[in-house]
């Protein structure tokens, strides 16, 4: 089985920053693309960011120039710098992960871990 755990989430004024981290773990052959979604109350679940396992990037235009994705291969992570919050981006973010496992003929698929809340006060 495979596990996504994020870490970071929490309350923070309009304008701060904050790293929300997600690590992998489990029957994991190889990570593809990893990133990072959020949901809002009421809203449909949107991407942020991702990157691949080479690195390459792809954000939401409404976060460019504010959030930064990495990635760590060896440590099976994934993380987000976001500065200059902004109160509309108030969420449950949610990464996400396209992982071949160690299963016979490495089967891939989704994963996704259980989200972590991120508010930001006005």
């Amino acid at each position: 089985q495979v596990q996504l755990v994020e870490s970071g989430g929490g309350l923070v004024q309009a304008g701060g920053s904050l790293r929300l981290s997600c690590a992998a773990s489990g029957s994991i052959f190889s990570i593809n693309a990893m990133g990072w979604y959020r949901q809002a109350p009421g809203k449909q679940r949107e991407l942020v960011a991702a990157i691949t396992s080479g690195g390459s990037t792809n954000y939401a235009d409404s976060v460019k120039g504010r959030f930064t994705i990495s990635r760590d291969n060896a440590k099976n992570t994934v993380y987000v710098q976001m500065n200059s919050l902004k109160p509309e981006e108030t969420a449950v973010y949610y990464c996400g992960a396209d992982i071949q496992t160690t299963g016979w003929g490495h089967p891939r698929g989704d994963y996704w871990g259980q989200g972590t809340q991120v508010t930001v006060s006005s």
